[in-house]
């Protein structure tokens, strides 16, 4: 059969499937509310599980679907989820990228770094763990956290699935109480939900296929939902910002008509092309963009979120780290100023030593004001000491409380003090030049993850 055959006989559905962006989305709840079972109910039902694979997860005669994403052998020992698990597979209109992450408080770290790339979080609430008879019933603590940070980590979609109805008498009191429930605290945390659904991964219910009237429920499976969620949106329409991750050098062409070095990363925000005046952090030294290449080194213009390479029209120093940023723009001249006044520049992403942030911090020890960090920004390694913990955020109230500290898996807003300026920006403009991690300095483990809120610009 020829290409040209392949083609003519290709369906609407695999024409949309070759072309739609896969999702990726992340599982997140309290521990054993039903995470990699949920996964393990998706792959299996959407015949994306080789059947040896099957014949692998058995267990006295019946097959435990957790055990196709629990790959460490400590959590087939232990029975939980330890760190992320990802797996692909795919429908006929869409693919996805899945993350089950942790449910344990120890590993909310796992959840962040799973989290922060994600477009869309399925939160799972165990109605057996909760009062489902009462109206006015608690959630858990870990299903407020997890809800929490991926709003903060501006997940774009959130999903609660109510697990677990088929194991309680009234399913659908249980999950009309629930639903109440996480709407009230969803309105008060000022977070959007896509849509509450009730599930039951171990039978199948409203998973991938719809059991209608079921707990109350009339709308489409969870997977029937994530095939229509979008992906997280890229922050183009901003000034361009450019994370230098790799440095080429090709320094022996006798070419000198540009620079002759290819800086490779990918695109924060904004879009680059030939043409494009940059500025580099933290030199300050200006150049304009000579070509802009895909990674087959084929000229393209290319936009956030996507991986290119850059070359400069002349030689400047540039290595990993650095920033390459639009040239600062001038500012319009005042009609009160006289001929002799030069309006200041506006540069487009202003370099910060101080910033204000919400912080998750995830160190076992305490956070104190006062401590030294690394801190990583885009690839740019610097140091960071936390001035000053403006509050706490109560999880159970959300309320801001008067804090010295944050212990671990706290969330909280503080002042940080940075070594060297940063292009650092508010976290709801931009992810990529609004977030930072901090690391221990002496155990290399990964303290806190950083979401600016403001910065005051540098006068250095």
């Amino acid at each position: 059969m020829t290409t040209d055959t392949l083609t003519a006989v290709r369906t609407p559905a695999q024409d949309h499937l070759h072309t739609a962006s896969a999702l990726r989305f992340i599982t997140c709840g309290s521990v054993d509310d039903g995470k990699s079972t949920l996964i393990g109910r998706l792959l299996v039902d959407s015949k994306s599980v080789l059947q040896d694979q099957l014949a692998g997860v058995q267990r006295s005669g019946e097959t435990d679907l957790a055990l196709l994403t629990d790959g460490l052998s400590a959590e087939r020992e232990q029975g939980i989820t330890i760190d992320v698990a990802y797996r692909y597979f795919a429908t006929e209109t869409r693919k996805f990228i899945i993350g089950d992450a942790p449910g344990h408080e120890q590993y909310t770290r796992n959840m962040v770094t799973a989290a922060s790339s994600a477009d869309a979080a399925v939160v799972l609430v165990d109605a057996t763990k909760l009062d489902w008879q009462n109206p006015q019933l608690a959630l858990l603590p870990q299903t407020r956290r997890h809800s929490l940070l991926a709003h903060l980590l501006r997940v774009h979609s959130l999903v609660f699935a109510v697990n677990k109805l088929d194991a309680v008498a009234d399913p659908a009191l249980a999950f009309a109480n629930i639903r109440n429930a996480l709407a009230a605290f969803a309105q008060a945390a000022g977070i959007t939900v896509a849509a509450t659904i009730p599930v039951s991964a171990l039978k199948g219910w409203n998973v991938v296929t719809a059991h209608p009237d079921w707990a109350g429920y009339q709308g489409p499976s969870l997977l029937q939902l994530l095939e229509t969620l979008p992906t997280t949106p890229a922050d183009a329409g901003q000034p361009l910002a450019f994370s230098v991750q790799w440095v080429e050098k090709f320094s022996a062409s006798a070419d000198t008509h540009q620079g002759r070095r290819i800086f490779w990363g990918r695109v924060g925000t904004g879009d680059v092309a030939p043409g494009t005046a940059v500025q580099i952090l933290p030199s300050g030294q200006r150049a304009s963009v000579a070509q802009v290449l895909d990674h087959t080194r084929k000229p393209i213009a290319r936009g956030a979120g996507q991986s290119a390479g850059i070359v400069l029209d002349r030689e400047v120093d540039v290595s990993r780290g650095d920033w390459i940023i639009a040239a600062p723009a001038a500012a319009a001249a005042n009609a009160a100023d006289d001929d002799f006044d030069t309006p200041a520049e506006q540069p487009a992403w202003p370099a910060t030593r101080e910033i204000t942030a919400t912080i998750a911090w995830m160190d076992n020890e305490p956070l104190l004001a006062g401590r030294v960090y690394w801190a990583l920004h885009g690839r740019r390694w610097i140091k960071a000491k936390v001035r000053k913990v403006l509050n706490r955020l109560d999880i159970n109230t959300l309320e801001r409380q008067d804090a010295e500290q944050l212990e671990p898996n706290a969330i909280g807003r503080v002042e940080i003090s940075l070594q060297e300026a940063i292009p650092a920006a508010a976290f709801v403009r931009s992810r990529e030049l609004g977030s930072l991690i901090l690391v221990d300095t002496a155990s290399n483990s990964t303290a806190a993850a950083v979401l600016v809120e403001s910065s005051q610009q540098s006068r250095s």
